[in-house]
């Protein structure tokens, strides 16, 4: 255990440090000066003060798609990007309620819970991998009685484990992102313009992907990959119609059941019940 926590320790330590400068050069994203996008620069800086942070690097990153994250080891060495997309799109208040989103995230130091969460996620995923090749190449004896149950039940282990703790690591990012909303929305003043930039960036991102790292799909205010179904459970996003009616204090939308074409009447019923688990 000690072995695997230092491993899974030492990876996600070099990512907490250094992720900032990664994910810009992943990105190809440029540095936005005061005298390159003055109204970006000034948004920011009214909502830093606002906060009670330090001025943030701000970057764009040359994509139509519209997008933003935050990323930093702490608020000193915070940055913030948005897409040049998401710029082209939105209205002042609007682009306010994102910025404000990726601050909060800056405040309640998400990136260090993220990686704490990773850390502890990997160290599971080395302890089921080491107890795997165990198994397999003879760490435990197949003849004595029960032998061949605690065998099967290790290899068992050793698949649903990183699974288990993965469904934990994306359902922290989930809620940290619920948080983020809330907290943007205080800094902002008020949740509408965040709540209406979440619209179109669930519209857009429909029609207008981005072209994005998987693993770097948590970091963004909304997920530029897509899935469905089974998927759902692994995501670092909560639904975009939750984040909205909670911003909002309303009701989600409550999905449409009907059969769709070929779909009998269990099936409809099934498919019914996932969505009210999703």
């Amino acid at each position: 255990m000690i072995i695997a926590l230092i491993f899974a320790a030492g990876m996600n330590f070099f990512s907490y440090w250094y992720s900032d400068k990664l994910v810009l050069k992943m990105y190809r994203a440029s540095e936005a000066t005061p005298s390159q996008a003055p109204e970006l620069y000034g948004m920011v800086q009214q909502l830093t003060q606002q906060a009670g942070l330090p001025m943030p690097k701000l970057y764009i990153i040359p994509q139509d798609a519209p997008n933003a994250f935050a990323t930093g080891r702490n608020p000193e060495h915070a940055v913030v990007a948005v897409t040049q997309g998401l710029l082209n799109i939105m209205d002042r208040d609007e682009v306010i309620g994102v910025l404000a989103h990726e601050l909060a995230h800056v405040k309640n130091r998400d990136i260090l819970i993220g990686s704490i969460a990773a850390t502890m996620a990997g160290a599971i995923m080395m302890l089921a991998m080491m107890a795997r090749w165990s198994a397999i190449f003879g760490g435990g004896s197949h003849d004595e009685e029960g032998g061949g149950a605690g065998f099967i039940g290790l290899i068992v282990m050793s698949i649903i484990a990183p699974m288990a703790a993965m469904i934990v690591q994306m359902a922290i990012s989930r809620s940290r992102e619920y948080l983020a909303d809330a907290t943007g929305a205080r800094f902002a003043g008020h949740p509408e313009g965040l709540a209406k930039a979440l619209e179109k960036l669930g519209a857009y991102s429909k029609r207008l992907p981005m072209d994005a790292n998987p693993s770097t799909a948590h970091m963004f205010i909304v997920n530029p990959l897509s899935g469905k179904s089974m998927m759902s459970l692994f995501s670092t996003h909560p639904p975009l119609e939750e984040r909205i009616a909670r911003l909002r204090g309303t009701q989600p939308p409550t999905p449409s059941h009907k059969s769709k074409p070929g779909e009998d009447t269990a099936q409809a019923r099934a498919r019914s019940a996932w969505d009210r688990l999703r």
